[in-house]
Protein backbone atom coordinates (compact mmCIF):
# COMPACT_ATOMS: atom_id res chain seq x y z
CA UNK A 1 0.00 0.00 0.00
CA UNK A 2 3.07 2.41 0.79
CA UNK A 3 3.06 2.28 -3.56
CA UNK A 4 0.35 3.91 -3.78
CA UNK A 5 1.34 7.01 -1.82
CA UNK A 6 4.96 6.70 -3.68
CA UNK A 7 3.41 6.73 -7.68
CA UNK A 8 1.16 9.03 -6.39
CA UNK A 9 3.93 11.49 -5.01
CA UNK A 10 6.36 10.44 -8.63
CA UNK A 11 3.42 11.75 -10.92
CA UNK A 12 2.75 14.71 -9.09
CA UNK A 13 6.29 15.60 -9.04
CA UNK A 14 7.01 14.65 -12.38
CA UNK A 15 3.83 16.36 -14.08
CA UNK A 16 4.76 19.34 -12.25
CA UNK A 17 8.19 19.65 -13.27
CA UNK A 18 7.58 18.84 -16.95
CA UNK A 19 4.32 21.85 -16.90
CA UNK A 20 6.61 24.20 -15.33
CA UNK A 21 9.74 23.28 -17.45
CA UNK A 22 8.77 21.95 -20.73
CA UNK A 23 5.36 22.97 -21.25
CA UNK A 24 4.98 22.02 -25.15
CA UNK A 25 5.75 17.95 -24.28
CA UNK A 26 5.07 18.10 -20.93
CA UNK A 27 2.49 14.90 -21.57
CA UNK A 28 5.18 12.81 -23.25
CA UNK A 29 7.90 14.29 -20.62
CA UNK A 30 5.69 13.92 -17.28
CA UNK A 31 5.13 9.79 -18.42
CA UNK A 32 9.13 9.82 -18.99
CA UNK A 33 10.05 11.14 -15.67
CA UNK A 34 7.83 9.09 -13.78
CA UNK A 35 9.20 5.68 -15.33
CA UNK A 36 12.72 7.33 -14.45
CA UNK A 37 11.65 7.29 -11.19
CA UNK A 38 10.08 4.05 -11.23
CA UNK A 39 12.78 2.14 -13.00
CA UNK A 40 15.48 1.42 -9.99
CA UNK A 41 12.36 -0.40 -7.64
CA UNK A 42 11.27 -2.07 -11.00
CA UNK A 43 14.65 -3.53 -12.20
CA UNK A 44 15.61 -4.70 -8.50
CA UNK A 45 11.81 -6.42 -8.25
CA UNK A 46 12.18 -8.04 -11.53
CA UNK A 47 15.72 -9.17 -10.55
CA UNK A 48 14.81 -10.24 -7.44
CA UNK A 49 11.74 -12.37 -9.17
CA UNK A 50 14.72 -13.87 -11.59
CA UNK A 51 16.51 -15.02 -8.88
CA UNK A 52 12.89 -17.02 -7.25
CA UNK A 53 12.98 -19.30 -10.33
CA UNK A 54 16.36 -20.58 -9.64
CA UNK A 55 15.44 -21.07 -5.48
CA UNK A 56 11.36 -22.66 -6.17
CA UNK A 57 10.98 -25.44 -7.61
CA UNK A 58 6.95 -26.12 -7.33
CA UNK A 59 5.99 -23.55 -10.26
CA UNK A 60 2.39 -23.19 -7.71
CA UNK A 61 4.35 -21.54 -4.97
CA UNK A 62 6.56 -19.19 -7.98
CA UNK A 63 3.41 -18.12 -8.63
CA UNK A 64 2.51 -17.11 -5.24
CA UNK A 65 5.35 -15.42 -5.12
CA UNK A 66 5.17 -13.62 -8.10
CA UNK A 67 1.44 -12.53 -6.68
CA UNK A 68 2.42 -10.55 -4.45
CA UNK A 69 4.91 -8.27 -7.02
CA UNK A 70 1.91 -7.49 -9.57
CA UNK A 71 -0.23 -6.30 -5.93
CA UNK A 72 2.62 -4.14 -5.26
CA UNK A 73 2.92 -3.11 -8.97
CA UNK A 74 -1.03 -2.63 -8.85
CA UNK A 75 -0.97 -0.08 -5.66
CA UNK A 76 1.62 1.84 -7.58
CA UNK A 77 0.00 2.20 -10.70
CA UNK A 78 -2.89 2.99 -8.71
CA UNK A 79 -1.24 5.93 -7.37
CA UNK A 80 0.02 7.59 -10.47
CA UNK A 81 -3.61 7.06 -11.91
CA UNK A 82 -5.34 8.86 -9.08
CA UNK A 83 -2.49 11.58 -8.59
CA UNK A 84 -3.49 12.25 -12.27
CA UNK A 85 -7.31 12.02 -12.19
CA UNK A 86 -6.73 14.31 -9.03
CA UNK A 87 -4.88 16.93 -11.13
CA UNK A 88 -6.83 16.61 -14.24
CA UNK A 89 -10.08 17.77 -12.29
CA UNK A 90 -8.68 20.35 -10.16
CA UNK A 91 -6.16 22.19 -12.71
CA UNK A 92 -7.40 24.65 -14.94
CA UNK A 93 -8.48 23.72 -18.43
CA UNK A 94 -5.65 25.11 -20.42
CA UNK A 95 -3.48 23.37 -18.15
CA UNK A 96 -5.29 20.42 -18.45
CA UNK A 97 -4.85 20.63 -22.50
CA UNK A 98 -1.63 21.40 -22.66
CA UNK A 99 -0.54 18.32 -20.42
CA UNK A 100 -3.26 15.72 -21.36
CA UNK A 101 -3.64 16.79 -25.25
CA UNK A 102 -2.17 13.76 -26.40
CA UNK A 103 -3.39 11.17 -24.27
CA UNK A 104 -7.01 12.63 -25.22
CA UNK A 105 -6.39 11.70 -28.86
CA UNK A 106 -5.09 8.22 -27.52
CA UNK A 107 -8.75 7.91 -26.19
CA UNK A 108 -10.32 9.35 -29.45
CA UNK A 109 -8.36 6.99 -31.75
CA UNK A 110 -9.09 3.68 -29.87
CA UNK A 111 -12.85 4.87 -29.80
CA UNK A 112 -12.89 5.69 -33.57
CA UNK A 113 -11.08 2.45 -33.89
CA UNK A 114 -13.36 0.11 -32.61
CA UNK A 115 -16.35 2.16 -33.38
CA UNK A 116 -15.46 2.09 -37.04
CA UNK A 117 -15.21 -1.50 -37.38
CA UNK A 118 -18.55 -2.38 -35.71
CA UNK A 119 -20.13 0.28 -38.02
CA UNK A 120 -18.97 -1.11 -40.74
CA UNK A 121 -20.25 -4.67 -39.63
CA UNK A 122 -23.77 -3.34 -39.87
CA UNK A 123 -23.13 -1.84 -43.66
CA UNK A 124 -22.39 -4.78 -44.62
CA UNK A 125 -24.81 -6.80 -42.85
CA UNK A 126 -27.85 -5.16 -41.66
CA UNK A 127 -29.14 -8.02 -39.95
CA UNK A 128 -26.39 -8.20 -37.13
CA UNK A 129 -28.23 -8.25 -34.01
CA UNK A 130 -27.09 -7.15 -30.70
CA UNK A 131 -25.11 -10.61 -29.37
CA UNK A 132 -22.99 -10.41 -32.42
CA UNK A 133 -22.49 -6.63 -32.70
CA UNK A 134 -20.84 -7.14 -29.04
CA UNK A 135 -18.79 -10.16 -29.79
CA UNK A 136 -17.63 -8.15 -33.17
CA UNK A 137 -16.99 -5.12 -29.89
CA UNK A 138 -15.24 -7.79 -28.09
CA UNK A 139 -12.70 -9.27 -30.52
CA UNK A 140 -11.82 -5.52 -31.95
CA UNK A 141 -10.95 -4.52 -27.86
CA UNK A 142 -8.61 -7.94 -28.02
CA UNK A 143 -7.06 -7.58 -30.49
CA UNK A 144 -5.84 -3.72 -29.20
CA UNK A 145 -5.33 -5.25 -26.18
CA UNK A 146 -3.24 -8.07 -27.09
CA UNK A 147 -1.24 -5.44 -29.09
CA UNK A 148 -0.57 -3.90 -26.03
CA UNK A 149 0.03 -7.12 -24.14
CA UNK A 150 2.48 -7.81 -26.85
CA UNK A 151 4.82 -4.86 -26.39
CA UNK A 152 4.76 -5.06 -22.76
CA UNK A 153 6.55 -8.44 -23.60
CA UNK A 154 9.15 -6.45 -26.33
CA UNK A 155 9.48 -3.89 -24.01
CA UNK A 156 10.44 -6.12 -21.21
CA UNK A 157 12.62 -8.37 -22.90
CA UNK A 158 14.93 -5.98 -24.87
CA UNK A 159 15.12 -3.57 -22.18
CA UNK A 160 14.33 -5.48 -18.85
CA UNK A 161 11.82 -3.03 -17.38
CA UNK A 162 11.11 -1.29 -20.37
CA UNK A 163 7.31 -2.27 -20.51
CA UNK A 164 6.70 0.17 -17.28
CA UNK A 165 6.61 3.02 -19.91
CA UNK A 166 3.54 1.14 -21.67
CA UNK A 167 2.00 0.60 -18.24
CA UNK A 168 2.77 4.34 -17.11
CA UNK A 169 1.53 5.81 -20.40
CA UNK A 170 -1.82 3.62 -19.98
CA UNK A 171 -2.02 5.27 -16.38
CA UNK A 172 -2.10 8.95 -17.78
CA UNK A 173 -4.43 7.96 -20.79
CA UNK A 174 -7.11 6.08 -18.06
CA UNK A 175 -6.55 8.75 -15.74
CA UNK A 176 -7.41 11.17 -18.57
CA UNK A 177 -10.08 9.62 -19.34
CA UNK A 178 -11.73 8.91 -15.53
CA UNK A 179 -11.22 12.53 -15.07
CA UNK A 180 -12.95 13.69 -18.69
CA UNK A 181 -16.11 11.40 -17.11
CA UNK A 182 -15.78 13.25 -13.17
CA UNK A 183 -16.22 16.64 -15.00
CA UNK A 184 -18.43 15.92 -16.97
CA UNK A 185 -20.73 14.00 -14.11
CA UNK A 186 -20.02 16.87 -11.98
CA UNK A 187 -21.99 19.49 -14.75
CA UNK A 188 -24.72 17.68 -14.56
CA UNK A 189 -24.74 17.50 -10.71
CA UNK A 190 -24.25 21.04 -10.87
CA UNK A 191 -27.59 21.45 -12.57
CA UNK A 192 -29.64 19.42 -10.44
CA UNK A 193 -31.37 20.70 -7.37
CA UNK A 194 -30.46 19.91 -3.68
CA UNK A 195 -26.96 18.27 -4.32
CA UNK A 196 -24.13 19.39 -2.21
CA UNK A 197 -21.01 19.88 -4.39
CA UNK A 198 -18.41 17.62 -2.14
CA UNK A 199 -21.66 14.83 -2.72
CA UNK A 200 -21.71 15.64 -6.16
CA UNK A 201 -17.56 15.14 -6.63
CA UNK A 202 -17.28 11.87 -4.30
CA UNK A 203 -20.48 10.13 -6.58
CA UNK A 204 -19.05 11.38 -10.08
CA UNK A 205 -15.22 10.30 -8.67
CA UNK A 206 -16.95 6.68 -7.50
CA UNK A 207 -18.87 6.51 -10.62
CA UNK A 208 -15.83 7.25 -12.81
CA UNK A 209 -13.54 4.75 -10.86
CA UNK A 210 -15.72 2.02 -10.93
CA UNK A 211 -16.48 2.29 -14.58
CA UNK A 212 -12.96 2.21 -16.02
CA UNK A 213 -11.59 -0.45 -13.13
CA UNK A 214 -14.17 -2.78 -13.15
CA UNK A 215 -12.59 -3.96 -16.23
CA UNK A 216 -8.78 -1.52 -16.25
CA UNK A 217 -7.67 -3.84 -13.43
CA UNK A 218 -8.09 -6.85 -15.06
CA UNK A 219 -6.13 -5.32 -18.43
CA UNK A 220 -3.67 -3.68 -16.25
CA UNK A 221 -3.19 -6.85 -13.99
CA UNK A 222 -2.58 -8.76 -17.17
CA UNK A 223 0.24 -6.17 -18.74
CA UNK A 224 1.88 -6.39 -15.43
CA UNK A 225 1.74 -9.65 -15.37
CA UNK A 226 3.65 -9.99 -19.08
CA UNK A 227 5.71 -6.85 -18.30
CA UNK A 228 7.27 -9.38 -15.18
CA UNK A 229 7.81 -12.71 -17.56
CA UNK A 230 9.45 -10.30 -20.14
CA UNK A 231 11.41 -8.94 -17.44
CA UNK A 232 12.65 -12.12 -16.03
CA UNK A 233 13.41 -13.55 -19.81
CA UNK A 234 16.00 -10.77 -20.10
CA UNK A 235 17.57 -10.55 -16.86
CA UNK A 236 18.01 -14.47 -17.21
CA UNK A 237 19.10 -14.17 -20.77
CA UNK A 238 21.77 -11.90 -19.26
CA UNK A 239 23.06 -13.66 -16.95
CA UNK A 240 23.31 -16.43 -19.19
CA UNK A 241 21.11 -18.80 -16.75
CA UNK A 242 18.80 -20.17 -20.06
CA UNK A 243 19.77 -23.34 -19.11
CA UNK A 244 17.36 -23.67 -16.27
CA UNK A 245 13.96 -25.38 -17.18
CA UNK A 246 12.46 -23.59 -14.33
CA UNK A 247 12.46 -20.30 -15.73
CA UNK A 248 11.57 -20.94 -19.25
CA UNK A 249 8.38 -23.06 -17.65
CA UNK A 250 7.88 -20.23 -15.30
CA UNK A 251 7.70 -17.39 -18.10
CA UNK A 252 5.63 -19.24 -20.59
CA UNK A 253 3.62 -20.32 -17.16
CA UNK A 254 3.16 -16.02 -17.01
CA UNK A 255 2.46 -15.30 -20.69
CA UNK A 256 -0.58 -17.87 -21.02
CA UNK A 257 -1.70 -16.34 -17.15
CA UNK A 258 -1.65 -13.01 -18.81
CA UNK A 259 -3.54 -13.88 -21.81
CA UNK A 260 -6.55 -15.71 -19.69
CA UNK A 261 -6.90 -12.22 -17.39
CA UNK A 262 -6.82 -10.24 -20.77
CA UNK A 263 -10.09 -12.33 -22.12
CA UNK A 264 -11.60 -11.93 -18.96
CA UNK A 265 -11.09 -8.16 -18.96
CA UNK A 266 -12.62 -8.44 -22.66
CA UNK A 267 -15.85 -10.19 -21.48
CA UNK A 268 -16.50 -7.90 -18.50
CA UNK A 269 -15.64 -4.69 -20.25
CA UNK A 270 -18.04 -5.82 -23.25
CA UNK A 271 -20.55 -7.48 -21.38
CA UNK A 272 -20.69 -6.04 -17.67
CA UNK A 273 -19.42 -2.85 -17.56
CA UNK A 274 -22.05 -1.78 -19.54
CA UNK A 275 -25.04 -3.72 -17.23
CA UNK A 276 -23.49 -2.13 -14.44
CA UNK A 277 -22.78 1.86 -16.02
Amino acid sequence: WEMFFAGFMYSVVALSLSYLVFKEIAGILAVFLIVMAVLPMMYTTIRSEEELDLKYQGEWKLLQEHAKVIIFLLFMFLGITFAMVFLYVILPPDAVHTIFNLQEKAILNVNNYVRGSILEGVVVNEQITGNITKLDIFIKIFVNNLKVLFFCLVFSLLYGTGAIFILTWNASVIATAMGNLIKTELSHAASSIGLGWLTAYFSAATFSFFKYMTHGILEITAYFIMALAGGILSVAIVKKEMNYDSIVTDVLDLVLLSMGFLVIAGIVEVYITPVLF
